[in-house]
């Protein structure tokens, strides 16, 4: 019990650990929100030729992911950081279901 006392009041400790929860959470947040993202502009965007719309839904999930990554590390709090990513990626999975039952 008293090193766990001491994880929690040791600030650099808690910096470390905050840093590593930001880092997971922009690699594997960042990578969700991405492959979401993708897959929703693909089927969503109207193209009449499907590869066209599917390279730019690629190269606009790079720059999702890229926005997640600097969203997790410059937002205030760490519950913060994980709402900025949840939040358009349900509505990335929202859109993506709706355009499957259309």
């Amino acid at each position: 019990m008293k090193t766990q006392g001491w994880l929690v009041s040791n600030p650099t400790v808690r910096h470390r650990i905050d840093v590593g929860l930001r880092t997971g959470l922009a690699a594997f947040g960042g990578y969700g929100l991405a492959l979401l993202g993708a897959a929703a502009l693909a089927a969503g965007l109207p193209f009449d030729f499907k590869p066209d719309a599917v390279s730019l839904a690629v190269m606009l999930g790079f720059l999702l992911h890229l926005t997640a990554v600097l969203w997790a590390f410059a937002a205030a709090t760490l519950l913060r950081a994980a709402l900025g990513l949840a939040v358009p990626a349900a509505f990335f999975g929202l859109w993506l279901l709706s355009l499957h039952y259309r």
